[in-house]
């Protein structure tokens, strides 16, 4: 059986993901940061292993995607669609502002997909799909962090 793991997958286009992938016959695991009820929803609504994770955290996204391929013996395909959003403006943003971005919206990506690549390597067969924003490619004003964050 196809499977997939979708990082922010509790609400919105993760929660979208884990619903397509379900719906096309995936056996589907996600991530989620904090908020357990939508999870649980989630989880219920399609069957997929809801995986308590803060993907800026390297450790934690080693740990979680372990539990992820053992909950679904390998990964076919990864969604990286966990992310974050603020608006200031730049004079304004601190520098814990600027590194927790980064570390959601663009480490995290990276600590996901590094975590599940030898896996697919093993297979010779894997899909990656990085969830961005156009903010990405022409910038937005009050959210230049956003905006660097997704560009890369």
């Amino acid at each position: 059986m196809r499977t997939a793991l979708i990082t922010g997958g509790s609400r919105g286009i993760g929660a979208a993901a884990v619903r397509a992938f379900a719906r096309a016959g995936f056996r589907a695991a996600f991530f989620y940061r904090a908020d357990e009820a939508a999870a649980q929803t989630v989880a219920r609504e399609t069957g997929a292993a809801p995986i308590r994770c803060d993907v800026s955290d390297p450790d934690r996204v080693c740990k979680a995607c372990a539990e992820a391929e053992k909950t679904l013996g390998h990964i076919d395909a990864l969604v990286n669609n966990a992310g974050i959003a603020q608006q200031k403006l730049l004079t304004d943003i601190t520098d814990e502002d600027w590194r927790r971005m980064l570390d959601v919206n663009l480490s995290g990506a990276f600590y996901v997909t590094r975590a599940v690549l030898p896996g697919m390597i093993s297979l010779k067969s894997g899909s990656i799909v990085n969830v961005s924003s156009v903010w990405g490619q022409v910038g937005a004003s009050c959210e230049v962090h956003y905006s660097a964050a997704k560009a890369g």
